[in-house]
Parts: structure tokens; sequence; C-alpha cells
């Protein structure tokens, strides 16, 4: 009998709608004319989903009872085999059978429907798949139950991802329809967080893809197709400045396009010969940063060595070059720089990339000094080419001594072009020999007869050595003015980069260290006089550079303007060319330096500014809103005191009652000034100690009426590091303000516990409060200025406080360490979220609470 085909509907997370996908599959195969029977569907009470049970026939499940008494359905195998049809709809594939069942788990069930010939349907969530229970279970602090082997589901016949974003699946379970209504708040707050959901989202998309690359290296295998994706990769581009650059970013793009992730980087080699378009570089640049890229660029007088380093610094997996049809004859000899490349690539590979643009993917010619090939070119080219001058000029007696003086001085420049000054003497005097022996009498000898002659022939020596000087000095003044420009280019891609970056002082090091292709570069200090030692402030390497004043052969080091600041390289000794280029590189870090500093004085000049404007306003509101309290407290005292006799009780009552609201309001707008004062000036220094939230709750609760508020607190939250005064205000502040303005509405107080925590910029794990409200809510525009002094939604009306509650809960939480954010909450409201550190100190138990009540 033929096996059934499995099909898996594959969800991400609770609620994602695999239990209705697979119902709807089952209405459209019966509807094509197939047999469907439904074996068991967990629908949770969710209505949707119960709706698509009617019309197909559901198979009654057996029932059993656990051992504490409670009904568990399973499916029921002999009955589905009894009723034998096409195509059979099982949910929870993950699920597990009670001790004493046919099988251990619902997956062994469906292997059984399977092996008779049944067609199977069913639901799996990502948690549950074997090998990603201990990645799931870190994001989401859930065990969870059982797990179906990775074998089992990769032997399914289709797998059908269920996909529905994080934000619609909140929005569904805001709405009812996943979760109960008294745990909407909760769920939210935890296992149906935006990130973990996120989270979730990745890990199945990325799971799935990899089943679909087992499935494409299963067809190559059935088709003989031997080549493979591969793995992550590296791919680093070599860049001459040349118009090929943007086809060999946009080949490198699809060779990294074709593996799942990787690192796109552009190298630039600059050299003192090369002359490069800026405008071409720079339109490189910007298309590699928008395919997702990183530009580079070095100094070096070898492409081919300066690429290799720089690819083996940073773990280079492949490398792309160019290559032009001009270049040909230098690959088949071995010659150009891209032969050299892959030569000595060792376990890089490399791609060379043919095109017909002007210039190669990288210069041929290695350094920019004349080479040793070049010069041996050139004496070889000064002992042939007077001979076959000569052997040339003899063809015709009748020519002059002066037309043969003339072609051997012809000859001469073009050996002084190709070889340099030294084998342009050497073509002087081998063409002033021949001239003599072939063309003066006596013929055939060395000697001279006519004293003209002789002159002739030293004129003739004279012009071509002065020749020979003056193109040697051109070639040297050419390479200075090409050294000057890729100095100046350097310089300007490293302010450019600089400026666009904000760059410190450890990132600008990065950039001198990979322009020098050095491991490791420092700045010192020497504080003080000069007599003083040096100190690192930044480095940039594996290890510190030694300091300037232990240099090694193996170490360079240069003193900037500022005879107490120094730049020093190790890894290798430099030329004078590149120390003039350190040099500027060292005048360029001393104005970042100096940047820096600006910058950290305006920053204080700007907080003192804004500490004046909270000072102002301040005592805008001292003048205004703590008056009519004071007028109204005044009247009733007054009143009292003249006609408290004639008063009745209840009007005396009332004169009472108004003193003590207006006397509370007093104190309340009293303490939010003097906390906005101590914000402002800096001066809330916190005494942090572990601190649980629900200490921090119930004490801030004192005082506030509870008929609105709910409290649902895990009974495992760590304790966190905050001054817990500080803490009960910022709690205090934020129900308050929640209790104004959502009147008609409920306000929960939810604590995050586990890996549900986010963590800080430097990675730290923060504890987190959640508080609910489910009022008009706040636009997103205004969610950062409610933050700010004197702000209140709407311009609510006087009596509601002077808008300083949220200023003061935010700057106690940032002074304690934390972080206060505002988030519309899903259905309507607002919810403020309240993060400190975990703490890692000694934490006491609260015993005597019962952990996880409610408070309401």
């Amino acid at each position: 009998m033929a096996r059934g085909t499995l099909r898996i509907f594959l969800g991400a997370a609770a609620g994602a709608g695999t239990t209705y996908s697979m119902l709807r599959e089952g209405h459209r195969l019966a509807a094509a004319g197939r047999d469907v029977a439904v074996g068991i569907t967990a629908h949770h009470g969710r209505r949707e989903t119960m709706q698509l049970l009617h019309g197909l026939d559901a198979l009654p499940p057996c029932v059993r009872g656990d051992g504490d008494g409670t009904q568990v359905s399973q499916v029921d195998v002999d009955a589905v085999l009894a009723r034998k049809p096409e195509v059979v709809l099982v949910d929870e594939y993950a699920a597990v059978n009670l001790p004493g069942s046919r099988h251990g788990h619902r997956w062994q069930d469906i292997e059984e429907l399977l092996s008779a010939g049944l067609d199977v349907l069913t639901t799996l969530a990502i948690q549950d798949v074997a090998s990603l229970r201990d990645v799931v279970s870190a994001i989401t602090e859930d065990p969870g139950g059982e797990s179906v082997p990775d074998a089992v589901v990769r032997r399914a016949d289709h797998i059908e991802l269920v996909d529905i974003s994080p934000e619609l699946l909140r929005q569904r379970v805001a709405d009812g329809q996943v979760v109960p209504r008294d745990r909407i708040d909760a769920a939210l707050a935890n296992e149906f967080r935006l990130g973990n959901l996120i989270a979730l989202r990745e890990i199945a998309l990325i799971w799935l893809a990899d089943r679909v690359d087992e499935g494409l290296a299963g067809y190559r295998k059935e088709q003989g197709i031997t080549a493979t994706w591969p793995a992550r990769e590296r791919v680093v581009v070599g860049l001459s400045g040349g118009p090929e650059g943007e086809l060999l970013i946009r080949r490198a793009a699809r060779i990294l396009s074709r593996v799942n992730g990787g690192d796109l980087l552009a190298v630039h080699v600059r050299r003192a010969e090369d002359s490069v378009s800026e405008q071409a570089l720079e339109v490189q640049r910007r298309l590699i940063i928008e395919l997702g890229g990183s530009c580079h660029t070095v100094s070096g007088e070898d492409p081919a060595t300066s690429l290799l380093e720089f690819a083996r610094g940073v773990n280079a997996t492949q490398i792309v070059i160019g290559a032009s049809p001009g270049r040909l004859r230098n690959r088949i000899l071995g010659n150009s720089a891209g032969a050299r490349v892959v030569r000595d690539s060792g376990d890089i590979d490399v791609h060379i990339v043919s095109h017909l643009q002007v210039r190669p993917g990288l210069p041929a010619q290695g350094p920019a000094l004349l080479s040793r090939r070049r010069t041996m070119a050139g004496f070889m080219l000064a002992v042939l080419l007077p001979v076959l001058v000569t052997a040339v000029l003899s063809l015709n007696p009748r020519l002059n001594l002066a037309t043969h003086a003339l072609v051997h001085l012809t000859g001469v420049m073009a050996v002084a072009v190709i070889g340099g000054l030294w084998p342009a003497v050497l073509a002087a005097v081998l063409g002033s020999l021949l001239l003599n022996y072939f063309e003066t009498d006596p013929i055939g000898t060395f000697n001279i007869s006519d004293a003209q002659n002789i002159f002739a022939l030293l004129v003739f020596l004279a012009a071509a050595v002065a020749v020979s000087l003056v193109v040697g000095l051109s070639e040297r003044r050419r390479r200075e003015a090409a050294r000057a420009r890729a100095e100046a280019a350097t310089l300007a891609d490293l302010a450019r980069g600089a400026l666009l970056a904000d760059d410190t002082i450890a990132a600008f090091l990065d950039r001198v260290r990979e322009t020098f292709q050095v491991p490791a570069a420092g700045l010192y200090l020497r504080p003080g006089d000069g007599d003083a030692d040096w100190a690192l402030q930044a480095f940039s390497g594996d290890t510190p550079p030694p300091s300037p004043d232990a240099a090694t052969s193996a170490t360079d080091s240069v003193e900037l303007a500022d005879p107490r600041t120094a730049l020093v390289l190790s890894g290798r000794t430099l030329t004078a060319g590149d120390r003039l280029l350190l040099a500027a590189h060292g005048a360029h870090l001393l104005l970042l330096r100096q940047h820096h500093a600006l910058q950290r004085k305006l920053q204080t000049t700007t907080k003192l500014a804004e500490g004046n404007n909270v000072r102002t306003a301040i005592l805008r509101a001292v003048s205004h809103d703590l008056r009519t309290p004071l007028a109204g407290i005044r009247l009733a005292v007054t009143a009292l005191q003249r006609q408290n006799r004639r008063l009745p009780e209840e009007v005396r009552g009332e004169m009472l009652a108004t003193i003590e609201s207006y006397t509370e309001r007093l104190d309340a707008l009293i303490s939010n000034l003097l906390d906005m004062s101590r914000i402002s000036s800096g001066s809330a220094s916190p005494h942090t100690a572990p601190v649980t939230w629900r200490d921090a709750v119930e004490d801030a609760l004192r005082g506030i009426p509870t008929d609105r508020i709910r409290v649902v607190l895990a009974a495992n939250m760590p304790a966190v590091d905050a001054d817990q005064g500080m803490l009960e205000r910022v709690i205090a502040n934020i129900v308050e303000n929640a209790l104004k303005y959502a009147p008609g509405s409920d306000v929960v107080i939810i604590g995050v516990s586990g890996a549900a925590n986010e963590t800080d910029d430097g990675g730290m794990p923060l504890g987190e409060l959640r508080i609910v409200d489910h009022g008009q809510g706040v636009p997103a525009a205004a969610a950062a200025a409610m933050f700010q002094p004197f702000q209140r939604l709407d311009d609510a009306p006087e009596g509601l406080g002077i808008g300083l509650g949220l200023a003061v809960a935010k700057g106690f939480t940032e002074a304690m360490g934390g972080q206060l954010v505002a988030e519309p909450t899903p259905g309507g409201g607002l919810t403020m979220v309240v993060r400190l550190p975990l703490s890692t100190g000694p934490r006491t138990p609260d015993l005597h609470r019962k952990a996880g009540t409610s408070t309401s």
C-alpha cells in the first residue's frame, strides 16, 4: 500500500492561524471531490475556527482522563482507520498522549495513518521542532513541552508557512481572538511581546529557508548538478577607480545574494602612479552602501599585495577583481596583478571578471618606481637599439655624420623613457662608439683624424646624457606629483568618512590601521611637562603598540603639532612618503580631538541652558499654578474664622475638605517642582540597592484609589537596582497620570520576567514594568513631547497639575540608569514601560506575600 502524504501548516506562534488554514484547506479539498474527515482539532474556543468545522465530517475524538480528573481529547486512530477517508485533519502535530495510550506522541499516531495510505494535514508551531527548542526557550524563557524530532518533520511532503506580521498578531490578541480577555494585557507584555514575535517569525523563516536549500540540493543530486551553494561569505571587491567598478560591485553582490547572509566590502588601493576618477569612485561608494556593503581605502605600492593583505585582515572568503581584454598577454605570462592575486590567494577564492572598460579591475603594474623588469628592458634596448640603428643607416652610404648622430640621439631618448637614466647613458656611450667606428675617418678604427668629428661626438654624448637627465627628472617629478595626488585623495576620503560617521578616536585609529595595513595603531599623550611618561589614550588592534620611546624596527611613530601627542603604528617601518602621510593623519587626529572637546563644551552649555529654561518655567508655574490653591485656602480659612458659628455643619465640612484638597495639591506641586529642580541641576543622586517590583508597586499605590487598578506580577520577577523612593515616585506619577487622562479605563500594572526583558546599549539585561491603560492614547508625534516639563495632554484644564509628573518620572528613571518609554496599547490606549537594570546583589524573597496575586 502506498504511503500517504503529510502536509504541515507551520506557524511562528500561537494565534498565527495554522488551525484555521488547515480547516480552510480541508474545505477546498472537499469541494474538489476528496473525501475529507477531521480527526481532532484544537479550536480553543475561537469563533472563526469553530465555524469552519461546519460542513466537514468530524470524527469523535478519544476522551481520556488524566490523574487529576481532567478530560483530555486524543485522536481515535481506530475510528479514523475504520472510516478510512482520503484526507484526515489532525491538529497539533507535537501533542503528547496520556500514559497508556496507543502511542506516546501524536506524531506517532499520524505515522500510523500515513502508513495506512491516508493523506494527513496537521499543524506545528516552530518552537515544537526539536532542534529549535533551546533557541526558542532562550528567547521566551518557556521550557515548553515535548517536541517533534527534526528527522520526522523533514519527512513531510509539504511544509507551508502560515505567516502573519507581529503587529497584526498583537492586534488579534488585543481583540480577544487568541487568549481570554482577562489575560490580554499580561499576554501582550510577556509571550506576545513584539520582540518575541519578531524573533520567532525570523526563526521560522530561516528554518523553512534551510528546508528549501535541502530540496534544491536534492534536486541537484537527482539532475547530476555538482555545484553547491556556499555558506555565509565575505566578499571583497578590488576597485581601481575606473568605470568597471560598478560592474564588479554588482557581480559581487550577485555572488553574495546566492548565500545565506554575508558581508560585502569594496577596497581601493591608492598608488602614486594611479590617475583615478574621484567622481567614479564616489558613485561606486554610494552603490556599495546602497547594496548593504562598506567602502575602504588603503595605501600601497603593490595593488595585489595590498589587496590580499586587506582580504586576509577581514577574513574574506572570496575576492572579485576585473580584467580587460587588453591585459590578456599579461595574464598569460603571469605578470598582471590579477595573476599574482590568484597565485598568492591561498584558500581565498578569486573571481576575475572580464569587461570591455578602459581600465582593468586592478592596475597591472606593481610598484610605482621603475621596476627591475623595466630597468632590465632598458639596458637590453640600450645595447640592441644602437646596433640596430647603425645597421639600418649603413644601408644608405650617402647619409652624413649629422644625420647618423640625430637618429642615434632619438634612440637614446627612447631608451631614457623606457629604462631611465643609466640605460640611456649606456645607449649614448655605445652610440658614440659606433659613430666613431663606422662614420668617422679612419673608418673601422676608434681613431679620429678630424678634430671637428671629435667635437661632434662630444656634443652628441653631452646631449644624450642631458636628455637622459631631463627625462629622469621629469619622471621623478611625475611620481612625486602622483604621490601627492594620492595622499590628498586618501586624506579627502579620511576627512569625508570622519565627518559623515562622526568618528570617535578609536574609530579614526581603525581607519589609520586599515590605510597603512598595520596590525596596531595607538594615540599617546604626555601629560604635564615634557619630562612625563607617555600615556596610552586609545588604540586599535589586538594589542597596544609600544610607546614612542620604545620604537623598534617594526614600530614607527610621528609626533604631532602638539608635542605632547604622538601617533604610533606597529607592524612595519614606514617609508619617508608614508611618514608624511602619517603626519597628515596625525594633524587630522588633532582636529578631531578638538572637535570632540568643543562638542563636550557645547553639551555642557546646552545642559545649562536647558536648566535655565526649566527654572524659568518653574518660576512661571509658581506665579500662576500655586496662586490658585493658595487663594482658595485663604478664602476658606477667612470664611471659617469670621463666620464659623453661623455656617451650617455641612458647609464647614466642605470648606475643610477644600482646604485639605488644595493642601494636597500644593504638596504634590511643590514635590514635583523640587524634584524637577533637582533633575535639571543634576543633583538627583540615587542610592541604588536591590528592589523588588512588588515592594515598589505596593508602596507607590498607598494613597491612590485602587478601584480601577489591577496588579499582575509574576512570582519569579528578579529584583532591579533602584532607589526605593525614586522608583515609588516614578510608579505613582505614571499611575496618577493614567487615572487622570484615561478616566473610563482600568489601569493594569504588569511585570515582565525572564528572557522577555530588554537589554541596554551595553548588553546589560533590564527588568521591566508595564503600566497599561485603555484610554484615548497619545499620537505618535506627541509621545516624545509629553515627557517635557509643563506639558499637558490636549491643553487639559487647570486642576490636573502643571505637567511635571511624567517629566519627573523620566528624569528619576534615567538617573537610576533605566529607561522610560511610551508605547501604544494594542486596541487603543497608552502603555508606559519602566526598564531598570537587573540586580546582581542578594535579594530577600517576599515570603509573607502570596506570589502572583492581583489587586483590584
